[in-house]
This record gives C-alpha cells, structure tokens and sequence, in this order.
C-alpha cells in the first residue's frame, strides 16, 4: 500500500532524474513525525555502471542521500512549511554495514530526534529486508524556494 507515489513525492521534493532516490512513500505519520519510503534498485541506476563494473554496490553517500530526500518529503510536508525545503546540512554516525546492489529493495525508516523552527535532527536506517544495511544522524536546516 502506498501512502505516496513518485508523482507525488515530485510534488514535494524538487529533485528529478537521475537525482530522484525515492519510488513510494509507504508509512507517513505526521503527529509521531516518522516516514518510511523505498527505492527499488535495478542495474538501470546511473550510479552502479561505475560503483563498480562487474561488482555493483550503491554507494553509501547515495544511501545517506535517499534517507536525506524521504526525511525531506515529512520536513517539506508538514504544516507551517509551506514554501519552505529541508536542506540536507550534516550526517553524523553513519554506518553501512552490507551492500546494496541490483534486485534489492531499500527500505528507509525515519524517525525525528529534534524538531525547531529552523532545523531538524532525524535517525535514518536503511534495510534490505529485514536487515539492517545503514544508518546515520541526518541534519537539515530550513530555507525558502
């Protein structure tokens, strides 16, 4: 079940192809502030024709990047944000503990930390089914269009 699709993530996040890492948003839960997306990795991604030629792994920045985007999509969501995008600023405890490569299903769970007026603080952990293959502290700072 999707609680949003890639058309309406677009309308959300002002990233596009190639640079778009979220295929559905399936949990959204505005009062807990968590969100859960998932991007499907096929050999199509930009990324794994060089990351790495007969070996392909998604790189771990491009895993802290699809967390920054599905944080982004509850950020640029929630009411009073209007006209406002989270800007991905720092990662902080990152771990990547087993590959992500073509076939898989990379699930992204996001939970808040802290909230502000102007940045927000947010665990981020990715999963390939249910096991645990990164995670990391996400940062994001509030600006305007």
């Amino acid at each position: 079940m999707s609680v949003m699709n890639v058309t309406e993530i677009m309308e959300v996040l002002p990233h596009r192809y190639p640079f778009l890492l979220v295929d559905r948003i399936t949990e959204l839960d505005m009062e807990a502030c968590t969100v859960t997306g998932i991007k499907n990795m096929t050999m199509n991604e930009e990324f794994f024709q060089g990351h790495f030629p007969g070996n392909p792994v998604m790189p771990g920045v491009m895993q802290m990047e699809a967390m920054a985007q599905i944080a982004g999509i509850m950020l640029n969501s929630r009411e009073g944000n209007e006209g406002r995008i989270a800007y991905f600023m720092s990662m902080n405890k990152v771990k990547f503990r087993k590959p992500v490569v073509p076939g898989d299903t990379f699930r992204v769970e996001i939970e808040t930390i802290r909230l502000r007026s102007r940045m927000a603080t947010v665990q981020g952990k990715g999963y390939v089914g249910d096991e645990l293959v990164s995670e990391g502290e996400l940062t994001f700072a509030y600006g305007t269009e």
